[in-house]
């Protein structure tokens, strides 16, 4: 019986697991930055409510790299299609690499923001002068996973380019 399959029959499946660890990672990061983050706005809410509202920056900028992980996700799980187009494991390990450089840099971009939203929140509230000094803090650990979806869509591009069809 002849297969209809072309290319490797292992390949895909480094290109799946590419896609959960992008996603998978990248929401670790963002539960860790919203829940770190979250504990210090309650935290401070108890002694100054009306700055709970202006205190929620570092929770909407963890939540964003989880989007960032699924963004990868689906470019990856979209570029796997071994029925339509050879897919070989050049291809499996350019997306798994690419899964891994965004959801790791998520990760660590949601440990970052966790850790500077808790602090920063809480010393807002004892000295607002501090408020633009965490928000810079907090774009520059953003930026490394932005870095990291940078990358990913870089490597992720790369798969398909391992032999001329």
């Amino acid at each position: 019986m002849a297969s209809i399959f072309s290319g490797d029959e292992t390949a895909p499946f480094f290109g799946f697991l590419g896609a959960a660890a992008a996603l998978v990672f990248s929401c670790m990061g963002a539960a860790y930055g919203t829940a770190k983050s979250g504990v210090g706005v309650a935290s401070m809410g108890v002694m100054r409510p009306e700055l709970v509202m202006k205190s929620i920056v570092p929770v909407v900028m963890a939540g964003v790299l989880g989007i960032y992980g699924l963004i990868i996700a689906v470019i990856i799980s979209t570029g796997i299609n071994p029925k339509t187009k050879s897919y070989y494991l050049f291809d499996g390990y350019a997306h798994l690499s690419s899964g891994l450089a965004c959801g790791l840099a998520g990760l660590s971009a949601g440990m970052a923001i966790g850790i500077v939203g808790d602090a920063g929140v809480r010393a807002n509230a004892q000295q607002p002068k501090l408020f633009v000094g965490m928000i810079l803090i907090l774009i520059f650990a953003e930026a490394l996973a932005l870095y990291g979806l940078i990358v990913g869509i870089i490597l992720s591009s790369r798969a398909g380019q391992s032999r001329a069809e």
